[in-house]
């Protein structure tokens, strides 16, 4: 490679580890062609670059970008998957813990996620996790559900008050149709009532009536002896 050709690729290896914050390191050794070919697809399908390149440029690379987690890891022939913006970092740890599986020659050494420095291991329990698209709906679910919680701690007085006001609303409904049956059940008897001392003013009127003319009868028999004391007058 001549010495423009090694200085470009250093200047591009150097940008990519300035913007990259996730990272994932492999060791390649023992790798056909084809199988890294196959890797390079997986891996550009979740949104990742694999890039093979020799470790004097790429450690040329590291100190430019100031990146020492690199550096630690630059050990033997080195691959590393650059993360893109939108690729997924779940998806990226499993096709390279798979790839290390089934062929049994790849060795995943660690990387940055997140501008984080992590190890192996935490690379394969990266690989066991859900795909990105089920976090996010597990995050959203964990987000929503106190939310619902919440609104249904605010809703439950509110449609307990509703129905206190149904039922008390019912009742009064059902109070005013009880007086209207009272109030017309009312009527006959106070036409009973104004008939009944009508009735009882008949016989008191008669009574009166009838007692009025025994009185008037005894007042008018003492007239008989003073007509007979004036006849014995004359004829003496």
């Amino acid at each position: 490679m001549k010495k423009e050709d090694k200085e470009r690729v250093v200047a591009e290896l150097t940008e990519r580890l300035r913007t990259t914050e996730t990272l994932l390191v492999a060791d390649y050794r023992g790798l056909t062609m084809p199988q890294i070919d196959e890797l390079r697809s997986k891996l550009i399908e979740h949104g990742a670059r694999f890039s093979v390149v020799k470790n004097t440029l790429t450690r040329r690379a590291a100190e430019a970008a100031g990146s020492d987690t690199l550096l630690a890891l630059l050990e033997g022939p080195t691959a590393i998957a650059f993360l893109e913006s939108d690729g997924d970092p779940v998806a990226v740890a499993k096709a390279l813990v798979d790839a290390a599986r089934e062929t049994r020659v790849l060795e995943v050494r660690g990387g940055l996620l997140e501008g984080r420095p992590i190890e192996a291991s935490e690379i394969d329990a990266l690989a066991k996790l859900p795909p990105l698209d089920a976090l996010r709906s597990q995050v959203l679910a964990a987000v929503i559900g106190p939310v619902t919680g919440i609104v249904a701690l605010f809703t439950a007085p509110l449609q307990d008050l509703c129905g206190l006001i149904d039922a008390r609303i019912e009742q009064l409904e059902a109070q005013g149709d009880t007086s209207g049956a009272q109030a017309s059940g009312s009527e006959p008897q106070s036409d009973q009532s104004a008939e009944e001392p009508a009735g009882e003013a008949e016989p008191e009127a008669a009574g009166e009536a009838s007692g009025s003319d025994p009185q008037a009868e005894p007042q008018a028999e003492p007239a008989e002896p003073e007509t007979q004391t004036e006849t014995t007058e004359e004829e003496q």
